[in-house]
């Protein structure tokens, strides 16, 4: 369980890819109580992406990349949406009440935004920054991890591609993913990477004309070491489009 705004892994000094982990911490600081959620639920999916900080990690290193964690639940402040949508605190998650989020001052919001927040993005940002040295514009690789079922349907899926308009890293990365054997790959799902609900992406990679790809894995193939593991070899195995240095140029 990571703690804090944040955890920095240092990738190969000639690395330009950034792997980031928006939901890697089920963490809620101590003077925020537990948020008068119930403490069965904080090992759920409502408190962070089960597996994802740790596939996060093993394919930092499997790539020799740069790795960037957020530090705290997404039921203190979900990174991944802009601090305007309504589920930023959420008040509800996956039917579960979150009390310690309702009638949040304005204060209270700015407060858990520059606590939390802001560190994170600023520290994608500098990283991002420092990686221009290396190439002139460096990839970013964003990990999540999804229910088997959502509101009582399954998820026929393994992995998912998400992906708006550069497409650059999505499309090989799904081409190479298909040649495994049983495994099914999610164009756009089940999430889709043209939702306004990525801030993360959006706002340091497409809007900056980044090569980048948000990766799903199905959260029951990665909660022990050995999925972590496994599926840290295929994603490596299928994102061997980060080997070209033609890769790492701005898209409009």
């Amino acid at each position: 369980m990571e703690k804090g705004s944040h955890i920095l892994l240092e990738g190969k000094p000639r690395s330009a890819v950034l792997v980031v982990c928006d939901h890697a911490s089920n963490y809620i600081p101590a003077e925020l109580g537990s948020l008068g959620v119930p403490e069965r639920y904080m090992r759920d999916h409502i408190a962070w992406d089960i597996g994802a900080g740790d596939l996060a990690r093993s394919l930092a290193r499997e790539l020799g990349a740069w790795a960037l964690l957020c530090g705290n639940s997404r039921l203190v402040v979900d990174c991944n949406r802009r601090l305007d949508d309504p589920s930023v605190y959420p008040l509800v998650s996956d039917g579960i009440p979150v009390p310690g989020n309702h009638e949040l001052t304005s204060q209270a919001r700015e407060a858990r935004a520059n606590l939390f927040y802001w560190p994170y993005h600023h520290a994608i940002r500098d990283q991002l920054c420092a990686l221009e040295a290396v190439a002139a514009a460096p990839a970013v690789i964003s990990i999540h991890s999804f229910t088997p079922a959502m509101n009582g349907v399954e998820r026929p899926w393994h992995v998912g591609a998400l992906y708006d308009k550069d497409d650059r890293v999505a499309q090989a990365f799904m081409a190479a993913m298909a040649q495994e054997s049983g495994v099914v790959v999610g164009d756009n799902e089940p999430y889709s990477g043209k939702d306004a609900a990525d801030f993360t992406l959006d706002h340091h990679a497409e809007a900056e004309g980044l090569p980048h790809l948000a990766i799903e894995v199905r959260q029951d193939l990665i909660e022990t070491q050995a999925g972590v593991e496994h599926w840290a070899a295929l994603l490596v195995n299928a994102l061997q489009v980060l080997d070209d240095p033609g890769l790492y140029t701005h898209r409009a």
